[in-house]
């Protein structure tokens, strides 16, 4: 059955021939030349325009504009922010569904179908989740990279929601009543399942709404639920099958947002009613692309699709159940545990139960690295006991999932 691109115009990614128009209304789009003044101040906006549409010419899709411009950006945060960006993806070279091909492209004279996944992930940062993802596929020499549900709530000027279109990205519409919420996942959940299908995209998309603050990373039944809606006639599992899940987990060694997710947790405790405001959210945002995070790893576990049947006689409320609790442990065996996730667990035990996994050079760096991130918080009530505790927590929960999976 073909679906008309038609139906997805309040939520879709610009399509090829939208591309150069979206580019035009961005140019002439005010407070996006006061953000590339910001960059280039000593440039006048008609040399700027003049360059930026020489940097265009032959960019035709999403693909190309993620390629021509995305690319070079996120390469240098990784270089400057990072100590590295790696991709563990042998689980998809060694299990591929719903292809008779390779994931990747066998080379670039052979034309065959391909894998397309839809990638389920921890959430760690607001805009880099996806950007380093995007990269990693890219340099692996996979076919096309992901498109990314984002939630309006951050597309707060119109030049960031055509600039995150021509990026590949999808809305997710948030604050909705009961009523247009469910309108508003039916429409995802037949756009993402025709973005896989049928436009041969992969997904990326967060396994649950918004970043676990404490790194307790659990995956919501309501995206599962999503993703399977208009399974009426079919069985769930049927249904998700088309997506050809992966499970993905991202590793971070240092988290530059943990201040300031320690600092909400403190808002939230002193006042049950306090809500981020747009500004915290473009904070973090900020904060998120250019802090420092140590490594960075990505590692996917084999598509869901080589064990989904296990689970697909389930009622369905015990299938959703038992599909997110395996969604869960397979993202908790994919981390990457560092020194400092030993160190946080080990200080809030307070004892040395995992001290063979550091050294005392590592617990300097940590401890000298939480003081710093503590000194940014700005509270005028500061509690610092609190708030070490809430940073500490973040770094030892991806251990103890870890070892209750693998114990």
């Amino acid at each position: 059955m073909t679906t008309s691109v038609a139906e997805f115009d309040e939520i879709r990614p610009y399509e090829a021939g939208e591309m150069q128009q979206a580019f035009e209304e961005l140019l002439n789009d005010r407070q996006f030349q006061l953000v590339m003044k910001g960059f280039v101040p000593w440039l006048p906006k008609k040399m700027r325009n003049a360059l930026l549409r020489l940097a265009f010419k032959g960019v035709k899709t999403p693909l190309d504009f993620q390629k021509r411009f995305m690319k070079p950006v996120v390469k240098h945060i990784i270089r400057k922010h990072t100590d590295g960006c790696s991709f563990d993806d042998k689980c998809l070279s060694s299990s591929v569904e719903g292809s008779s091909a390779s994931a990747k492209e066998p080379s670039a004279s052979v034309e065959e179908p391909s894998a397309r996944y839809t990638f389920i992930s921890n959430h760690r940062d607001i805009v880099l989740d996806s950007a380093f993802l995007d990269v990693l596929l890219m340099e692996a020499k996979y076919p096309t990279t992901v498109e990314i549900g984002i939630g309006d709530n951050l597309l707060i000027y119109p030049w960031i929601k055509r600039l995150v279109r021509m990026n590949k990205a999808f809305t997710v519409r948030r604050g909705l009543s009961p009523k247009e919420t469910l309108r508003s996942s039916q429409l995802m959940s037949r756009y993402i399942h025709y973005a896989v299908t049928e436009k041969k995209e992969n997904i990326w998309i967060a396994q649950r709404e918004g970043r676990a603050k404490d790194s307790n990373d659990r995956t919501q039944e309501a995206v599962l639920k999503m993703l399977a809606m208009g399974s009426e006639e079919r069985n769930p599992a049927d249904k998700l099958r088309d997506l050809n899940i992966v499970p993905l987990t991202i590793s971070y060694e240092f988290d530059p947002c943990d201040y300031l997710k320690a600092q909400e947790f403190q808002q939230k405790r002193d006042n049950p009613a306090f809500k981020k405001s747009r500004q915290d959210d473009l904070d973090n945002m900020k904060t998120g692309i250019f802090g420092y995070k140590g490594r960075v790893v990505y590692r996917a576990a084999a598509p869901v699709n080589t064990w989904i049947d296990d689970l697909a006689g389930l009622p369905k409320t015990e299938f959703y159940t038992a599909l997110s609790e395996r969604m869960n442990e397979e993202i908790h065996k994919g981390y990457e545990i560092y020194p400092n996730n030993y160190i946080a667990a080990d200080e809030l035990e307070g004892n040395r139960a995992f001290e063979g996994n550091y050294t005392a050079a590592d617990k300097k760096r940590f401890d000298d690295y939480l003081e710093a991130q503590m000194a940014k918080v700005n509270l005028p009530d500061k509690d610092e006991a609190f708030l070490r505790e809430r940073m500490l927590t973040m770094y030892a929960n991806p251990l103890r999932n870890y070892l209750k999976v693998k114990g």
